[in-house]
């Protein structure tokens, strides 16, 4: 079974009526998640997703805490203490900010092939796991 690991901002913009060529890509792309393809998310994405949903799209909290009741259906990797000190390794060696090394070592620990993510560069690989910018127009 192949996994890819989802960053916050792919969930975010499913949801961003104000974007609907993103809104509607994204949500094109976790309809895909199947059991060939198991979707992973971090306790970090969830933390990052009620806050931008709410702050930034100012979406309803509850309704927010009910999307995240529905992530239940992707694997999450909770972050530990090791986690943290192993992203602040690959936030030096890669440099990176600490959120996106966590991102990095949480889908490096559910053994996922790919991160999808709008905020890293497209096609690097990072601790063997390969990122996917699924909204990057091709040249």
């Amino acid at each position: 079974m192949s996994k890819v690991f989802i960053d916050t901002n792919i969930l975010v913009y499913a949801m961003d009526a104000f974007d609907p060529i993103r809104q509607k890509r994204c949500r094109e792309l976790l309809s895909t998640l199947n059991a060939d393809t198991k979707g992973v998310i971090s306790t970090q994405v969830m933390q990052e997703f009620y806050v931008t949903a709410t702050r930034k799209l100012r979406a309803d909290p509850l309704v927010v805490k009910q999307l995240l009741n529905a992530f239940e259906r992707f694997d999450p990797v909770i972050l530990t203490p090791d986690m943290i000190k192993e992203a602040i390794d690959c936030s030096i060696l890669n440099r990176l900010s600490l959120w996106d090394a966590l991102i990095v070592v949480a889908a490096e620990s559910a053994r996922c092939e790919r991160i999808w993510t709008e905020g890293l560069n497209d096609g690097q690989i990072i601790r063997g796991v390969r990122v996917v910018n699924p909204l990057r127009v091709p040249t």
